[in-house]
């Protein structure tokens, strides 16, 4: 696995949202993007996780940011994901990964000593232009929202 690195530009992309709505990356432009990968939704990691975007999205649209988690799960499950937690985002099915292996984060992984082939939690921050600008890969769920607000107040 080798994540896409700041500098690079971030490949565009249409998915499926919650909704079943296609939503195209190359749509967002003239905004900043936080694009988080994580690996299945409604587990404990991934709903700290997104929690904890969805209390400070006001923030982060103040600072022109729009977040996309992306996950395997169908558009289905996301929906229930979102009314059961009350995200106030767009979450993003990639049912055949071909986004994670795009941005270079779907490879393999170990689990209770098992190995297998996921998402690696990674974010992307990309930029009005559709550059990525910073590569966040090293947090915590409970911390990742914090880590991205440092970043971008600098």
């Amino acid at each position: 696995m080798s994540p896409l690195q700041a500098g690079s530009q971030a490949p565009d992309f249409t998915l499926p949202d919650q909704h079943g709505h296609p939503l195209q990356l190359a749509s967002l432009r003239g905004k900043k993007v936080l694009v988080y990968f994580y690996p299945k939704a409604m587990t404990p990691g991934c709903t700290t996780q997104a929690c904890s975007l969805r209390d400070v999205n006001a923030e982060l649209a103040a600072l022109n940011v729009v977040v996309l988690g992306i996950s395997p799960d169908a558009s289905k499950r996301l929906k229930k994901f979102e009314e059961r937690d009350q995200l106030n985002f767009t979450l993003l099915a990639d049912e055949d990964h071909a986004v994670a292996d795009a941005f270079g984060v779907w490879g393999p992984k170990k689990f209770m000593g098992k190995e297998y082939d996921g998402i690696h939690r990674v974010s992307f921050l990309i930029d009005e232009e559709g550059r990525i600008v910073h590569c966040f890969d090293t947090f915590k769920t409970s911390d990742h929202h914090q880590v991205v607000l440092r970043y971008l107040q600098g």
